[in-house]
């Protein structure tokens, strides 16, 4: 996918830089010219310098070949006046906005547009909608900082030991459904036709798990 980031704070570039890891190509907007440090040298991506609900800087970001729009800029007014340009002047399906005011979230969330609250798992959330259409986070512990989720592996990782998929994903498997019984795995377990896989990860690094496991093993060099 093509998604246009506004906002390049700890969240902003976090969620860039997961998008860039899942293969996406990636355009970051923020009126701070500075704040694309925190992208990292090797960013390859595209940044823009400007106002996220200004159409021309839309359009300098490539708004009209976007498949998905996340604001996620400190302001909750910019956030929904740029998500709804986007949504309404551009006709991008997939929206979701950044909301520090839960009772205006949930007004915006009918009006349509997806809204993330400031929690820890914020980065993960975004990824969920935007490049996931199921949510598959099973549970979460209270804090909200681990959770776990069912998997669905590439079958290419059949044949595979459990320690490789973990290596993939850094995440940990939790436990594995394997001919209808629960199964908790160890170094040695292998992977095999038809498992329910269950891992555990840190908030975050979830919805970039599950596209890893999704996708075929790399194979290092």
């Amino acid at each position: 996918m093509f998604v246009v980031v506004m906002g390049c704070g700890r969240v902003g570039s976090s969620l860039a830089a997961a998008l860039v890891r899942l293969g996406n190509d990636v355009a970051v907007i923020d009126r701070d010219p500075s704040a694309f440090l925190r992208l990292g040298p090797d960013f390859p991506g595209t940044t823009i310098v400007g106002m996220g609900f200004d159409r021309d800087v839309l359009v300098r970001a490539g708004i009209e070949r976007a498949d998905a729009f996340a604001a996620v800029s400190s302001g909750d007014n910019s956030n929904i006046i740029s998500a709804r340009v986007a949504r309404e002047t551009f006709g991008i399906e997939r929206v979701v906005a950044r909301i520090y005011d839960a009772k205006r979230a949930a007004v915006y969330e009918r009006l349509g547009i997806p809204t993330v609250a400031t929690v820890p798992w914020t980065t993960d959330r975004f990824l969920h909608s935007l490049v996931r259409d199921a949510e598959t986070t099973r549970w979460r512990d209270p804090t909200g900082t681990v959770a776990v989720a069912e998997v669905s592996l590439n079958e290419e990782w059949i044949g595979r030991n459990v320690v490789d998929l973990e290596a993939a994903t850094q995440s940990r498997v939790a436990f594995i459904i394997r001919f209808g019984a629960g199964l908790l795995p160890d170094r040695k377990t292998v992977l095999q036709a038809d498992d329910q896989v269950y891992i555990a990860a840190v908030s975050g690094t979830v919805a970039e798990a599950l596209a890893l496991a999704a996708n075929p093993p790399v194979e290092n060099d």
